[in-house]
């Protein structure tokens, strides 16, 4: 199933409340409980003036579904093409982490 990277914008955001953030998750997991598991949470990234969340989703209407549900913003929906972290650098790399683009994946490990 595709994953996404969704960009918030909360002005402020980083400087709330462990509490607020508490409700903020509770709200999008109802939410979530509501869809039956069509989307999924991964994580957050919280920065000074927006929310980047991980979602895996059948697609980006399924995103932005969940987004009007729980009422946050979804100011970007990027699917995510392909991971890379150190080890994309080795050459012995899983098929499963290779790019869809070969010619791509080639010219970024050289």
């Amino acid at each position: 199933m595709p994953k996404y990277v969704i960009e918030r914008k909360v002005p402020g955001v980083g400087h709330s409340a462990q509490e607020e953030m508490q409700k903020m998750a509770q709200i999008s997991n109802d939410a979530l409980r509501k869809l039956g598991g069509e989307v999924q949470w991964l994580e957050s990234f919280v920065t000074d003036d927006s929310i980047f969340c991980i979602y895996v989703a059948p697609n980006e209407e399924a995103v932005k579904k969940h987004a009007q549900m729980a009422g946050f913003p979804a100011d970007r929906i990027l699917k995510v093409e392909t991971v890379m972290d150190p080890a994309f650098s080795e050459p012995s790399m899983p098929a499963s982490m290779a790019s869809k683009d070969k010619k791509y994946d080639k010219s970024i490990r050289q």
